[in-house]
């Protein structure tokens, strides 16, 4: 189809479209950080579920660019139609696929809901038709709904307290107030629907299926992404409905590590993250206040990462080949090491304390936060000519 202008339409936490050059753009930083001081070989096979944005995207670059990793994505991404162009997601995957291959390299992407047992058999049939033995498998899922694929139950997650209302400071991305939030406690089946959606659950059951199929190479690590946060969110987060799905996934992380030393010599581990600009953060109340104090306070003391950063730590320090990993007490990994600095947090503390509309500026990094949510979806990305035309019928093999 003819080219276009895009302009970004983005409403508080939601885009309505992307910028398929700024997309590429951001892929090909990724990839520059991937390959910086990385051996660009050392892994054969890779699975990252949920591969498109975030955390996902940046570990399919690293096990493809980094370590030289064959690479299965699976995603559900929205597709160019007619005008309208097609998620980030989509875009982010052409180009890393379109890279890839001028690269040598290899990545088949399977476009559909990872949480049903089609996506699972399409993916299972790929990777045994070119032979694959996974020596990684990336599990970076944050949709907000699931339909059990045993009962046909669908379940909606949840962001809500557990005992009692919560109230506390936000900032709102429709017109950059600081203001006052208050989130009713959750159900005893809002628990249940987040666990069953957030939880371990799904995780497992692609492991499972993955090692009964005889995908799983001897060594194998599997990893699915968490986080903590500091005390300033935990009601809204750890000690609330998310953070109990995540007591889940790391309890039947912990019970799969143990079927994978017996099965294939492998481990399973929970990475628990620091906090960064998501489409799924920008969401959560407080979340996006806290985030852009937190990015003023690292960067003053030069400890802040991006997800490329991050994940390619990630990978040096922990997941390549023959680096054993460093955990802690509860067999997690832990990548929020800089960001709960005692240090660190203090001095977020205090600012969360003085922070209001008319000091936002001088006290966070709000500008940043706004910046890296519309980066997300390939606007302001530097050196993108946002007034020229451009192809947004963007092809993306799919498996």
């Amino acid at each position: 189809m003819p080219s276009q202008v895009v302009a970004s339409r983005i409403r508080g936490f939601i885009s309505l479209n992307a910028h398929p050059a700024g997309c590429a753009a951001n892929v090909d930083a990724e990839i520059a950080v991937a390959l910086a001081g990385a051996p660009q070989a050392g892994l054969s096979d890779a699975l990252v579920i949920g591969a498109s944005t975030g955390y996902g995207l940046s570990s399919l670059v690293s096990a493809v660019f980094g370590y030289g990793a064959r690479a299965t994505a699976v995603c559900l991404e929205r597709p160019p139609q007619g005008d309208k162009t097609a998620s980030a997601g989509w875009y982010n995957l052409a180009a890393v696929q379109q890279r890839a291959q001028a690269a040598g390299r290899e990545v088949a992407v399977v476009n559909g809901d990872a949480f049903s047992r089609e996506v699972k058999q399409q993916t299972l049939a790929h990777l045994k038709s070119i032979g694959a033995r996974l020596d990684l498998v990336v599990y970076s899922l944050a949709a907000p709904k699931r339909t059990d694929p045993a009962t046909g139950t669908t379940y909606s997650s949840v962001l809500k307290p557990i005992g009692a209302p919560f109230h506390s400071k936000s900032v709102s991305l429709g017109n950059d107030q600081v203001t006052s939030v208050e989130i009713a406690p959750a159900s005893e089946a809002d628990v249940e629907a987040t666990r069953k959606v957030m939880g371990g659950e799904d995780f497992v059951d692609w492991m499972r299926a993955l090692g009964e199929a005889g995908l799983l190479a001897r060594g194998c690590r599997a990893i699915a992404y968490s986080y903590v946060g500091p005390a300033l969110t935990f009601p809204i987060y750890r000690s609330g409905t998310i953070g109990k799905a995540k007591e889940d996934l790391e309890a039947k992380t912990r019970e799969l590590s143990d079927w994978m030393a017996e099965r294939v010599g492998g481990s399973a581990y929970v990475g628990v993250m620091k906090g960064l600009v998501t489409q799924a953060s920008a969401a959560i109340p407080v979340v996006p206040l806290y985030i852009s104090l937190l990015y003023k306070v690292m960067k003053e003391a030069g400890t802040h990462e991006g997800t490329a950063q991050q994940i390619t730590r990630l990978f040096r320090d922990h997941l390549a080949p023959g680096v054993r990993p460093t955990v802690d007490e509860l067999g997690r990994i832990r990548l929020d090491d800089r960001e709960l600095a005692p240090s660190i947090q203090a001095q977020v503390s205090a600012r969360w304390d003085q922070v209001t509309t008319e000091n936002l500026a001088d006290l966070s990094d709000y500008a940043s936060f706004r910046g890296d949510f519309r980066r997300l979806f390939g606007f302001e990305v530097p050196g993108v000519d946002y007034a020229a035309p451009v192809e947004t019928d963007v092809p993306l093999k799919l498996v």
